[in-house]
């Protein structure tokens, strides 16, 4: 059955360290369990910070140094955030219909595939592994996800290269990946990519997919 859009909001919380927005994150999802709150997309960009999800391997940090190292609720292994970088918190109540974390997590994959290609970057999925890749060989992981659910409200999401600096991968094996297999949208226009030219994209995009109309 399908729905109209539901009304949404977008939560620009600018340049925040990972461990004050993953506490608002927890905020937000009691909120959105209490319908105090309608469902909201977090869009961040976070100080250099590690975070090891349900899936990770120790094998997989490899020399973390002085950076922050959190252990979190999401799926998946280690992954990288930094400054360039344009991370998404979806706080959605999935609804009857979309109650499917595999679909849901497809969806946001999709999602990305079109704010990619709108800078002129085709990108798609890769088999066997979660995230955006580009269809070019060789083939780079644009975006990495990693999600959580809680009442079928969701939190954490995704990650998407803008103009990070990529040698901060060489701390870890990202998602179990070797560092070279990440890009930016920056390396791949052959430009400056400012978060700034990304977020509406994004917005756009989560609204298309996810059947949301943001305010």
């Amino acid at each position: 059955m399908s729905h109209a859009p539901s009304p949404a909001r977008v939560l620009d919380a600018g340049f925040r360290s990972f461990e004050e927005t993953w506490a608002l994150q927890k905020q937000l999802v009691a909120a959105r369990q209490a319908e105090a709150i309608p469902d909201t997309l977090v869009l961040v960009e976070h100080p250099d910070v590690l975070t090891l999800g349900r899936g990770s391997h120790a094998e997989n940090l490899l020399a973390p140094g002085d950076i922050p190292v959190f252990e979190v609720e999401r799926g998946g292994d280690v992954t990288y955030h930094g400054p360039g970088q344009l991370v998404g918190y979806p706080i959605f109540h999935l609804r009857e219909g979309e109650r499917d974390l595999h679909r849901y997590l497809r969806n946001l994959e999709e999602a990305l595939i079109l704010t990619v290609a709108h800078f002129g970057v085709t990108a798609g999925r890769n088999p066997g592994w979660t995230g955006v890749w580009t269809e070019a060989e060789p083939r780079r992981k644009l975006v990495s996800l990693g999600v959580a659910c809680k009442k079928w409200v969701t939190y954490h999401g995704f990650a998407l290269n803008v103009d990070t600096d990529l040698s901060r991968f060489t701390l870890i094996n990202p998602c179990g990946l070797e560092a070279n297999v990440m890009g930016s949208l920056s390396q791949l226009c052959g430009r400056r990519v400012d978060l700034s030219e990304v977020k509406p994209r994004v917005v756009e995009a989560f609204g298309q997919i996810f059947g949301r109309s943001f305010v």
